[in-house]
């Protein structure tokens, strides 16, 4: 099989099958796969702890309107959504501030905690990504309970090369128009990456309710990367800047304007800017290695409700400092020690308010070993300690005295434990045990004021208290010629978990929701059956599923919101080539892959005061196919993919969609809006040679 997509390496663990023009159908096995894990890079057949890898091809040939959107095929994630264009990871239940994103080596900090709050992250800049599921706060400490996505950068060049590509995309639910220009290289230890980006969409488009107003959206994005490399350093200086304008969708006594297929984006709306700057520094000292990140970051966000003058404004900066030593290898023993941290400060500068001014210190301390035994006994573990100071203000023209001055003090001890054990070159074992923590955000304690966008009015709790979590996975892989499979369990008791509800009353004609907290159980897992049938055609099978319940409560608050539904996801694939132009020096390497995607009912929803319903089940079908066109040197002239999501035009709404509780269509009588119909997405990308 010649089309380069690597086809099970969405799911970890599971074999993975690389389709190249010289080696057709060649096998990378697991032990041939890095990946960063909680205690540094491993292989993934030692790491006990749960991981997903979705390859550059995978992310490159599905359609998706955001980066989010790109990864939620991934067992056991899901997507928050807010139209077509913004999404928010879920994992395994667990969402919001409670997921991690690293990029750049940094966390990704832009006002997380907000529902229609995307990730400021041009998709096109990532290589490949990481999906850590679970309690990652050993590494990454707060806001890592659930577990982490890493999106990593393309990786450097070989000495004396220079690469670049030119893409381009279309989407015609929203006509959505994207494209990038991207070059890098690496001359003599110097390095460069340089990239833009930018995507322009008009309203999505529902088989009941129409074009949705508010849901267009126009992106931009740059990157550079300076660097330098030689065999005892690598540094490197990251630069981009993110740019989203998207609009607003309110209904109820905002007044609704329906949409349209123009790409004026009109009130309301909002401008989102994200500025990042990385300093990311590896050094090899004796048999050691010394690594130091230095990041800031500048958030950005202002809504336009009524008119061209700015409304909301909050601008966030954010210092964050990561540094780490790797050991030499001690009496087979392998050693990490570590301390990171962040800064911030989160300023009002409009008319309307949501939450205070605060700053934020924390810092944490962590070490981490692993050791093999005979090469097929694997453990590792750790420990780490965090503290963090919050301190909040109200705001300079807080005439209405909403909020109040406020200062909090969190620590906590978090670490893992675990083991994996290769039975056989087919069969591991994994057991991994972790205690995540989590800080409650700035908006769980103190929001006060009508979130637009969201629907809603917002209370916070100045008494929360930190989440805890203790987390307990069982995995089971094997691998094998013709059948692949996985089997990951967890279990997760969180006390103070913290959620938001309804509490049944009103305030300026908006619904009121307050932040509450209780202690929590959740279990499920993913389940995962690839069929091998011929040569080139495979049959993938993943089911995923999530209970969320709350202890020792009624019978209408039993069940945490926003649980994701049960998940089946089926895929067949088949691979293939032809001649180009009667040449089999020039071929076309080409696939087509359908695909079902079957969300069960989801009736496990939280009751009191109507803050859910219930879900229907729906299943959708989508259609790709692809070629990449080889020439007779070898190289890849461009490659070219058709893809086709929900292609019978099936209405549904997710359990997870925001617009489910959008209020009343005043055209229709349809409650809430449904998720975009049928799109046909096609992209084409040309690699660039110097």
């Amino acid at each position: 099989m010649r089309f380069q997509y690597i086809f099970t390496l969405l799911s970890l663990p599971s074999i993975a099958w690389a389709h190249t023009q010289e080696s057709p159908d060649t096998c990378v096995h697991l032990d041939e796969v890095v990946v960063s894990g909680v205690t540094g890079k491993t292989s993934a057949r030692q790491s006990p702890a749960p991981i997903n890898v979705i390859s550059a091809e995978a992310l490159r040939i599905h359609p998706s309107g955001n980066i989010i959107d790109a990864i939620s095929r991934v067992p056991g994630v899901n997507q928050i959504t807010t139209g077509s264009g913004i999404s928010k990871p879920v994992i395994r239940g667990l969402s919001h501030n409670q997921v991690l994103v690293i990029n750049d080596g940094v966390r990704q900090e832009g006002q997380q905690w907000g529902d229609e709050h995307g990730i400021e992250i041009d998709a096109r800049s990532v290589h490949s990504i990481e999906v850590l599921k679970g309690p990652a706060s050993l590494m990454y400490g707060s806001d890592a309970m659930g577990g982490v996505i890493l999106m990593h950068s393309a990786p450097i060049l070989p000495e004396g090369t220079m690469q670049g590509e030119a893409a381009a995309e279309f989407q015609s639910n929203n006509g959505l128009l994207g494209g990038t220009l991207n070059w890098r290289g690496n001359k003599h230890g110097f390095l460069w990456d340089a990239r833009w980006s930018g995507k322009w969409a008009h309203d999505y488009h529902s088989p009941q309710d129409g074009y949705v107003g508010g849901t267009a959206f126009r992106e931009q994005a740059a990157s550079a990367m300076l660097g330098y490399a030689d065999s005892q350093i690598l540094s490197k200086l990251l630069l981009s800047y993110y740019h989203m304008k998207p609009g607003m969708t309110e209904v109820g006594h905002h007044g609704y304007t329906p949409g349209n297929a123009g790409y004026s984006i009109t009130l309301p709306y909002q401008h989102v800017a994200h500025y990042k700057a990385v300093l990311d520094n590896s050094f090899n000292i004796s048999s050691g290695k010394l690594i130091a990140t230095i990041g800031y970051q500048q958030n950005r966000r202002r809504e336009f409700e009524h008119s061209e003058e700015c409304e909301l404004d909050m601008r966030l900066h954010t210092l964050t400092y990561d540094f780490r030593y790797i050991f030499p290898s001690i009496s087979s023993w392998k050693f990490n020690i570590g301390a990171g941290g962040m800064w911030q400060q989160s300023t009002n500068l409009g008319e309307e308010f949501l939450i205070p001014d605060y700053k934020l210190f924390d810092i944490g301390v962590f070490a981490t070993a692993s050791r093999s035994f005979f090469d097929v006994l694997h453990i590792s573990g750790g420990l780490r300690f965090d503290y963090r100071h919050l301190h909040s203000t109200p705001p300079a023209d807080d005439a209405e005295m909403r909020f109040t001055d406020f200062t909090r003090d969190f620590n906590a001890v978090s670490g893992s434990i675990g083991a994996i054990y290769n039975v056989s070159p087919a069969l591991d074992l994994k057991l991994n045990v972790s205690r995540g923590y989590r800080t409650p955000s700035i908006n769980e304690l103190a929001s006060n004021g009508e979130h637009e966008g969201t629907f809603r009015y917002e209370i916070g709790n100045a008494t929360l208290k930190a989440e805890e979590s203790l987390q307990a996975d069982l995995g089971l892989d094997f691998t094998s010629e013709y059948v692949s499979g996985a089997l990951s369990l967890f279990a997760n008791r969180i006390d103070n978990y913290i959620y938001l509800a309804r509490n049944g009353e009103a305030e300026d004609n908006s619904p009121v929701y307050t932040y509450n907290a209780g202690d929590a159980f959740l279990m499920g897992g993913e389940a995962r059956l690839i069929l091998h049938l011929l040569h080139h055609l495979h049959f993938e099978n993943a089911f995923s599923y999530v209970s969320a319940r709350q202890l020792h409560a009624s019978a209408d608050t039993k069940y945490l919101p926003f649980t994701p539904a049960p998940r089946l996801l089926s895929t067949l694939h088949y691979d293939f080539s032809l001649p180009f132009h009667g040449s089999h020096d020039n071929t076309f390497a080409c696939f087509a892959e359908l695909e079902m995607d079957l969300n069960l009912r989801q009736s496990h929803v939280y009751l009191a005061g109507d803050t859910e319903t219930p879900t229907p089940s729906y299943t959708l079908f989508n259609l790709s196919v692809g070629t990449d066109i080889f020439l007779a040197d070898k190289r890849k002239l461009c490659s070219i993919t058709l893809s086709g999501t929900n292609i019978f035009n099936r209405s549904y709404q997710s359990h997870l969609s925001r617009f489910k509780y959008a209020g009343t269509y005043p055209f229709t009588g349809h409650y809430g809006f449904d998720n975009p119909g049928a799109n046909i997405c096609i992209k084409v990308l040309f690699p660039l040679y110097f």
